[in-house]
């Protein structure tokens, strides 16, 4: 079995992840499974010593699941 992410051979005493989605990934692969299959929302910013999160850009990246595209079927009555 491979890695869904780098596709390297899942080895035998390794730590390996089974997302929900039913892939199998390295642990080393995990963030760029998550990022790049489930298109997490997001903000980018810093946070300070007090802990506050300060954002950089003031929207939410949009979550591309979220759009669901759908198709209109024309029957023809003759």
């Amino acid at each position: 079995m491979n890695c869904a992410v780098c596709g390297s051979p899942l080895l035998f005493d390794r730590v390996v992840f089974h997302c929900s989605c039913g892939v199998f990934v390295h642990a080393y692969c995990w963030d760029k499974h998550v990022l790049q299959a489930h298109r997490p929302a997001f903000e980018v910013g810093t946070v300070d010593l007090n802990g506050e999160f300060k954002a950089k850009e003031s929207k939410l990246e949009e979550v591309a699941s979220d759009k669901k595209v759908t198709q209109s079927i024309r029957i023809r009555k003759e």
